[in-house]
């Protein structure tokens, strides 16, 4: 049985979610390799297809992203 994690996550249980150590998790969001959180509920929240999406480029996978391919080179005036 595959565990069920929830589409909004707060740190801890999205480090989990990535399998690192809490310290771990926000040293990877602090250097741009995983995405900044969302506030909801007035706590920090991460967005587990954002996770998905950071995780598979770390790995080396293609992700095919317009809108994020349109801002990093540079189209938005």
């Amino acid at each position: 049985m595959t565990a069920r994690w929830p589409h909004m996550m707060k740190r801890d249980t999205a480090a989990q979610y990535c399998d690192l150590s809490p310290s771990a998790f926000t040293g990877e969001v602090g250097a741009g390799r995983l995405p900044m959180p969302t506030t909801l509920g007035g706590r920090d929240h991460w967005f587990r297809p954002a996770l998905d999406k950071a995780l598979a480029r770390i790995a080396g996978e293609v992700v095919d992203d317009y809108e994020e391919e349109f801002w990093r080179n540079g189209q938005a005036a």
